[in-house]
């Protein structure tokens, strides 16, 4: 049973009849006056138990964005039903506009959509689904609720692709149309033109020039094909919040952008993301274009795990995922305890049969902090940060030796200083 504003007002209504006749009696036929109105309300509310309820499917919406979910509500009886529906999901679903007023005849349907926009990264869950059936004075009705299951997934935001169209462009000028003026390993042969002033002598073919008359140079072409193996730590460390946003979204975000930009130059991706065990899996095959979906669709629902990464046994994941020689970019905070007893043992096997690069968010409040000293507790939070900043530079060097390159930055410039590594190594042919 559920009683309505109505049912309050009626009974404040009362007052007025006491105050006429105050006596005890009053109060008493006043009240049983109310009474009968909640059962005459409670006898002829349609029952919410028969109602039919289903939801359709739910899709996926980008974190920030609006998405919907929709109810399909039938009344197989005969009684009409009014009242209210209420869809519930959980507070990071961003439901707005749950409650909806319902008006249905016997053997009609209605379909009701409650909007989300989802807080968090992963799948929103929908909670419980409230049917409130009101009699015809609605001052009281019957109230019901049942599990009506729904999931929204969220998906990473990808902020950073708004410097994709410009690293494509980076990309168009060294993919072979031009004489590639620093040759590497990484070049294969393209076509023939003609010369031009300023293009590299080496790339002169002789017997072309025989043939043609005029000088005709050779253009080359970044291999394609290349393996690109994304490898994601979802352990402890990336938990750590900067600028409120979780290192691991951080590290997805950056991730995104390469695989996006690798795609486009026709390399192969893998994703593999996991701490103690492996959490997620990710492979390009044949269909690219489906790539980028795939790989937010797998990031969505990973969750930082409070243990330690087993580095052994992603590294092991690694050398299955690529027999042959890959670019493998480890996107993980540069915390030096963490990794010089975790990863610090592993990586000189990797780095002999892979290109090995460590991503890692930085926080840009550990630099700010250093540079104020204007008085004590300033002075002592600035040496706590050049101990951590002389720790990570320390780790950083081993790394170095080891010839595994490090990128740390904050979670704005990191997906752009990656992509430009990338395409770096592309220009040089070292892929």
């Amino acid at each position: 049973m559920a009683l309505t504003w109505r049912a309050a007002a009626l009974m404040a209504l009362g007052i007025l009849p006491v105050v006429v006749w105050p006596s005890a009696a009053t109060v008493a036929w006043w009240t049983l006056l109310v009474l009968v109105a909640v059962v005459i309300d409670l006898v002829l509310a349609a029952s919410p138990r028969t109602a039919l309820i289903g939801r359709d499917p739910d899709g996926q919406v980008r974190l920030g964005e609006a998405g919907s979910t929709t109810l399909l509500v039938r009344n197989p009886g005969r009684r009409r039903m009014r009242g209210v529906l209420r869809d519930a999901w959980q507070p990071s679903a961003g439901a707005a506009d749950d409650r909806h007023r319902l008006d249905l005849p016997g053997g009609e349907q209605r379909r009701l959509t409650t909007t989300l926009r989802p807080t968090r990264r992963g799948d929103r869950k929908a909670s419980a689904v409230t049917l409130r059936s009101l009699g015809p004075l609605r001052v009281a009705g019957r109230q019901h609720s049942r599990s009506v299951p729904g999931t929204i997934r969220s998906l990473p935001p990808f902020h950073s692709r708004k410097h994709l169209p410009s690293r494509l462009a980076a990309l168009r000028q060294i993919d072979g149309r031009s004489a590639v003026r620093t040759r590497g390993q990484g070049t294969e042969f393209d076509s023939l033109r003609d010369y031009v002033e300023g293009d590299d002598v080496r790339s002169l073919d002789w017997r072309a020039t025989a043939r043609r008359q005029h000088l005709v140079v050779r253009t080359w072409q970044p291999e394609r094909d290349r393996r690109i193996v994304l490898v994601l730590d979802t352990s402890r460390t990336s938990a750590g919040r900067v600028d409120d946003i979780p290192r691991l979204d951080a590290a997805m975000d950056a991730a995104l952008l390469l695989a996006a930009l690798a795609s486009r130059a026709g390399d192969r991706i893998q994703l593999i993301a996991g701490d103690r065990q492996i959490r997620a899996r990710v492979s390009s095959g044949s269909n690219r274009h489906e790539l980028l979906h795939q790989l937010v669709t797998a990031m969505a629902p990973l969750e930082p795990a409070l243990v330690e990464a087993n580095w052994s046994t992603l590294a092991g994941a690694v050398t299955a995922a690529s027999r042959r020689r890959a670019l493998v970019i480890l996107l993980t905070p540069l915390e030096p305890a963490a990794l010089e007893e975790g990863l610090l043992p592993h990586l000189p096997v990797l780095a002999q049969h892979h290109r090995v690069v460590i991503a890692s968010v930085a926080d840009p409040s550990v630099t700010s902090m250093a540079q104020q000293r204007e008085d004590g507790p300033e002075s002592y939070d600035a040496a706590a940060a050049e101990r951590t900043l002389a720790l990570k530079g320390r780790t950083a060097e081993a790394f170095a030796r080891l010839g595994v390159t490090v990128l740390d930055a904050d979670p704005e410039n990191l997906p752009v200083q990656l992509a430009d590594h990338y395409l770096l190594l592309k220009r040089q042919g070292l892929l």
